[in-house]
């Protein structure tokens, strides 16, 4: 099953080799949840602030239970701060 991930600012070290402007495609073996994902990837599941799947945001109770599907794009932003 192919998803698209997006880690947006402090999150793109957490890209694996070979992605392109905070992206790359991922081919998984079975459906997955968002945190079974982002955990692989080893993103702070705590932080991340707003997670969004096919433009739509997906509340935090829910990131344990939504099960990706194929051609997902799945894009993740830590909380921001400025001023």
């Amino acid at each position: 099953m192919k998803i698209t991930l997006k880690l947006y600012a402090s999150f793109g070290c957490f890209l694996p080799p070979g992605s392109n402007r905070n992206t790359i495609e991922l081919n998984l073996d079975s459906r997955r949840s968002i945190h079974q994902v982002l955990d692989s990837y080893g993103v702070p599941l705590k932080e991340a602030h707003l997670v969004v799947v096919n433009g739509v945001f997906v509340c935090e109770s829910e990131r344990d239970s939504y099960q990706l599907n194929e051609g997902d794009v799945l894009a993740v932003w830590p909380a921001v701060a400025g001023g």
